[in-house]
């Protein structure tokens, strides 16, 4: 059987990238680390470490251990988390990793949600893409990944989908999935959009895909701002498909960024609309583009979380969901208010759903503790410790 303790060491020299760097990350001696490795060469029979020049370097097999060291190093510790918790030596805790525009959104709304259900939880937060939240997830530094996917006319392309992995996941890999959010994704203009009608017309049905080839060609002579990159490979998937290579003037630009260049009339771009209900410039208008969505979900390992924290979580970012949802049906034209009032309102009415319950059973309570970290500042993740500062849940 593997020592987890010479697995922890061969993970912190593929790591560190040293024998000596990974002796000073575990506060060991050198030969210490060199002990470990040739023990654990030992126990399976195969040779983890070269050298390579002056130092060394870990050989395929040892990469391929370190590897999944991690993920079985992540889950023991995982384990031990949520044993504590049973046996009540700590408080509920989840960790959740989750891309910007889901968190000022889903996850603010369910943050406040929870605030009022349950006193004592712990969030810890990280802002990830959706390959790096699975990562997080494999190695044990996340409870639960938020990650998404995007839909053209029914269907999922490998092109489309920033985690091509989750169709053929790894072998022995053993992950959930819960459905947080099906939203339409939305043609960013400056000026109205002349949408065509579906149905019949003289006599032929009219599918979404030609409304939406219609609502995009007629924009094909336009400059288009791509808003990061799975954004911009949609905008190239949805116009090529309507018969055109869009002429971009930017690939990069952050969702905001996006919508402040169309009002500014420098192009035209494609966005989902969570990104609208996160931040919305009130110099652009929206019009849905019939076929083409994006859905959100919830990873977790086993088909349904065991983590009882975890599983509240989830289900408060469906309910915070199921008011995103409602709200979109505002999205299409010129706003009356910014988007941070519309998410302001959509957290009023969640509490005030909850209020009702939760006085009625109990006094008023100290609110969870919230961490938030970015993914280049590991220390606090997960623990409340180093340069994570604790705020009330809800707060961005």
């Amino acid at each position: 059987m593997l020592d987890a303790t010479r697995l922890r060491v061969l993970v912190a020299v593929a790591k560190y990238g040293s024998v000596t760097a990974a002796a000073q990350a575990l506060n060991y001696a050198q030969p210490s680390i060199s002990h470990h490795i040739a023990k654990l060469e030992a126990e399976t029979g195969a040779k983890l470490m070269e050298r390579a020049g002056r130092g060394v370097r870990l050989t395929d097999a040892g990469r391929l251990l370190a590897q999944r060291a991690e993920e079985i190093l992540g889950r023991l510790d995982a384990a031990e988390a949520e044993l504590a918790v049973h046996i009540g030596l700590r408080h509920d805790r989840v960790r959740l990793a989750a891309f910007g525009s889901a968190l000022s959104t889903l996850v603010a709304a369910a943050g406040a949600a929870l605030r009022l259900e349950r006193a004592g939880s712990a969030i810890h937060l990280t802002e990830a893409d959706p390959t790096q939240a699975m990562r997080m997830l494999r190695a044990g530094e996340a409870d639960v990944a938020l990650i998404f996917r995007y839909l053209r006319d029914g269907s999922e392309s490998d092109s489309l989908s920033p985690v091509p992995e989750r169709r053929n996941p790894p072998a022995g890999e053993e992950t959930g999935g819960r459905l947080l959010l099906d939203e339409p994704m939305y043609l960013i203009s400056r000026d109205e959009v002349v949408i065509p009608r579906s149905g019949q017309v003289a006599g032929h049905a009219v599918t979404d895909s030609e409304v939406r080839s219609a609502i995009l060609t007629a924009r094909a002579s336009e400059r288009w701002i791509g808003a990061g990159e799975q954004c911009t490979d949609v905008l190239a998937d949805l116009c090529h498909c309507a018969g055109f290579s869009p002429d971009m003037a930017l690939r990069s630009a952050g969702f905001v960024a996006a919508q402040a260049l169309v009002a500014a009339g420098l192009g035209v771009s494609i966005l989902p609309g969570l990104a609208l209900q996160a931040a919305r410039h009130p110099g652009i208008r929206a019009t849905e583009l019939p076929g083409a969505r994006r859905q959100i979900l919830a990873i977790t390992y086993s088909a349904s979380p065991d983590a009882a924290a975890s599983a509240r979580l989830i289900e408060a970012m469906i309910r915070a969901g199921n008011l995103v949802a409602h709200d979109e049906s505002r999205l299409s034209g010129l706003p009356c208010r910014l988007a941070g009032d519309t998410v302001g309102a959509l957290l009023s009415r969640e509490q005030q759903r909850w209020r009702f319950a939760a006085v009625a059973t109990r006094p008023p309570t100290a609110a969870p503790a919230l961490y938030c970290c970015c993914p280049t500042s590991a220390a606090g993740v997960g623990t409340g410790e180093g340069k994570a500062a604790a705020s009330p849940a809800g707060a961005t």
